[in-house]
């Protein structure tokens, strides 16, 4: 379901220079989950040359993915032509369901939007590039004889993809103020770009596929702190209109 455009601020209204300083403050605090501003994002996937390894990463950057979901993704959820592009994402717990009803207090699977083109584009040329089929997975590891069914590739995998793009960004003289970086600040990343955007921290909770509003509060814990960082808001006031004001009963 598309969002109202009024939910969205377009991302050049955002004074990088100023957030960025924000976020290093931000983040200090040892609970703080890190992320990276979008500028980061860019310059990072940039030094991912596997398209396949590229599309992983912007994946939990567009999507908000948790990293296990976005392994176990297949062509079939992703819906490229509706009038609001958008993928199905389903936690390890919904996967392994079985067909019954589902609980009252379980989550339903999530349909998060997919409102980057670029990002659709590259998906699309994935997955005609590999002639993945609809049912196979999309990063598929190496199948052994004695697995039953296919197998992703493993997190360790993955790590490797990451710190090889880590380290050619390195080898360029581009080093990032966040560390360590994992998969999952890609996840964290997607939450307070979605926040930067001003879509209701509700709108947040659904897409982040959180049971309760508790973990999405700490990524509106740190916007707060970035949005104060934002705002010049004195506290003085000049003496003489302020003499004036009192002469002239405008504060009394």
């Amino acid at each position: 379901m598309p969002l109202p455009s009024t939910m969205l601020m377009p991302v050049s209204d955002i004074d990088w220079t100023r957030v960025f300083a924000m976020r290093q403050l931000a983040v200090s605090s040892s609970d703080a989950p890190p992320y990276l501003l979008a500028p980061e994002v860019a310059l990072l996937l940039s030094y991912m040359h596997d398209l396949r390894e590229r599309c992983y990463f912007e994946t939990l950057w567009n999507c908000g993915a948790r990293p296990n979901e976005a392994l176990a993704l297949t062509p079939q959820d992703f819906a490229f032509d509706a009038a609001m592009p958008y993928v199905t994402l389903k936690t390890l717990k919904q996967r392994n369901r079985g067909r019954g009803r589902p609980q009252k207090d379980d989550l339903p699977v999530r349909n998060v939007a997919l409102w980057d083109a670029d990002y659709r584009a590259r998906m699309q040329s994935l997955i005609a590039t590999f002639g993945i089929r609809k049912t196979d997975l999309l990063w598929p590891g190496r199948r052994r004889r004695e697995d039953k069914v296919p197998a992703s590739v493993s997190a360790d995998t993955v790590a490797r993809w990451l710190n090889r793009a880590l380290e050619n960004a390195a080898r360029d003289g581009v080093t990032f103020s966040v560390s360590p970086i994992v998969p999952k600040t890609f996840r964290h990343s997607f939450a307070m770009h979605i926040l930067f955007n001003r879509i209701h921290p509700k709108v947040l909770q659904a897409l982040m596929g959180h049971k309760s509003f508790k973990s999405t509060e700490v990524y509106t814990r740190l916007f707060l702190f970035d949005v104060a960082g934002q705002h010049q808001v004195s506290f003085g006031f000049d003496v003489e209109q302020a003499r004036q004001a009192l002469r002239l009963g405008v504060l009394k």
